[in-house]
């Protein structure tokens, strides 16, 4: 069986051509599997496209986060400390800042507040010590503490005392060192991101 187009040329019968029944159906299946192939493609281009999304929010989510710590007093004292304008180290304060008070942890008379903190060292319960400090109610929020809405994302902020060029990191509870390494962890996908940060005590009697 086949399918075939007859012209006449000058009253004379043209030759016959066609294409038969079992070349039609291999040029369908050709072009079904072609197709097939090309959808595909498109589908797991698709698919993999979502990923540098993903990553590119969690970096703006790693970015503000860090922003907002780094904004932070780095302070000797807690602004509600009498001698906070003129005290010369962390231990002359009368309301010292420690670590972890912003957080809710630890013991000591600095007022406990809602974000932002005050002070830097508000935002960690302890020196290298990663916690969920961006957490209301054990969800990720913003500085306001308004749910952030992104479901798949936890971040970890980890704040340690560093040496930097010739300033030495400091030995005590009270004084940590004039500098601080922010590091905000972002985790999403079985994948983590991690931008860090620095914070100097250039002014450590601002109020």
């Amino acid at each position: 069986m086949y399918f075939s187009l007859s012209l006449s040329l000058g009253g004379r019968p043209a030759r016959q051509r066609g294409v038969t029944l079992i070349e039609l159906v291999l040029f369908i299946v050709i072009v079904s599997v072609a197709v097939a192939g090309v959808l595909a493609a498109l589908r797991v281009g698709t698919a993999s496209s979502a990923d540098p999304l993903r990553r590119k929010q969690a970096l703006m989510i790693a970015e503000g986060l860090l922003e907002e710590v780094q904004l932070a007093k780095y302070s000797f004292c807690d602004p509600t400390s009498d001698n906070a304008d003129s005290a010369a180290d962390s231990i002359s304060c009368l309301v010292p800042e420690r670590f972890g008070q912003g957080g809710g942890a630890g013991a000591g008379a600095e007022p406990v507040g809602p974000r932002p903190y005050d002070n830097v060292n508000d935002y960690a319960a302890a020196p290298g010590v990663a916690s969920a400090a961006f957490d209301v109610g054990g969800v990720l929020s913003d500085a306001g503490g308004t749910p952030m809405n992104l479901p798949g994302y936890t971040v970890r902020l980890t704040i340690v005392p560093e040496a930097l060029g010739g300033i030495a990191p400091g030995n005590t509870a009270n004084d940590v060192g004039d500098v601080l390494r922010i590091s905000v962890a972002v985790s999403y996908d079985n994948q983590t991101l991690v931008l860090d940060g620095y914070r100097t005590r250039y002014a450590p009697n601002a109020l």
